[in-house]
């Protein structure tokens, strides 16, 4: 079974903890990711080379590997670079997930030079897109899955209301293998992304950003 098929119609649960946090370590992020597969999720969505490497000793699972650098709505700041990507790939990410907007790169590296640098590495090229003009550049360049992930996350953007369904069902019109991330936060919104043609669903916050929910809960409290 490929890692496409593998995907088709399921969850990928993104396993990231936010700067800072006390789940950030290779190890912990590992013993989520296990757990994350172990109840349901087909694959992991991972950052960092020493992460994916532990995470890789952990599960069989496909992993989205990825490099983040500082959070930008003005430049690109997820995998970047060709050597970056050769990196993820060497660490045993199964998919290279990539910033696929049209913003100037650090390195000068395009869009199909980093789908490019996935495929001579033997990994599928996972588009990270904000637009259906992203969108539509990634898979003439060849890219294997196209995703909503960056709407809501760039200047011309910003205001796009999460889950990004308008977007999703622009990309399931002209690419195979659209994929959904980006602000599901319940069961119900991750079905709405399938009926609205996305080919798997990305669930981050909503399950492994421990962080986050207890901060929601303790501001409720009196």
């Amino acid at each position: 079974m490929t890692v496409l098929e593998r995907l088709r119609g399921r969850l990928i649960v993104s396993v990231q903890a936010e700067e800072g946090s006390s789940l950030g370590d290779a190890t912990t992020i590992a013993l989520l990711a296990r757990c994350a597969v172990q109840n349901g999720a087909a694959a992991v969505r991972i950052e960092g080379i020493e992460r994916v490497g532990a995470v890789r000793a952990a599960t069989d699972a496909p992993i989205v590997g990825l490099l983040k650098a500082t959070r930008s709505a003005e430049v690109p700041y997820i995998t970047t670079t060709v050597e970056a990507v050769a990196a993820l790939a060497a660490a045993g990410a199964d998919l290279i997930a990539f910033d696929a907007t049209a913003r100037a790169r650090s390195g000068d590296a395009t869009v199909a030079d980093l789908i490019d640098a996935a495929h001579r590495h033997g990994r599928l090229a996972f588009a990270d897109c904000a637009t259906a003009d992203d969108a539509r550049r990634a898979a003439e360049a060849g890219t294997d899955l196209v995703a909503t992930t960056l709407a809501g996350y760039t200047v011309e953007t910003a205001a796009c209301e999460l889950p990004a369904l308008g977007l999703l069902r622009a990309l399931a019109a002209f690419h195979p293998f659209a994929v959904c991330e980006g602000g599901i936060g319940t069961p119900e919104q991750a079905r709405a992304a399938f009926a609205a043609g996305a080919r798997a669903v990305v669930v981050g916050t909503a399950i492994t950003n421990v962080d986050a929910l207890t901060r929601r809960f303790a501001a409720a409290c009196p």
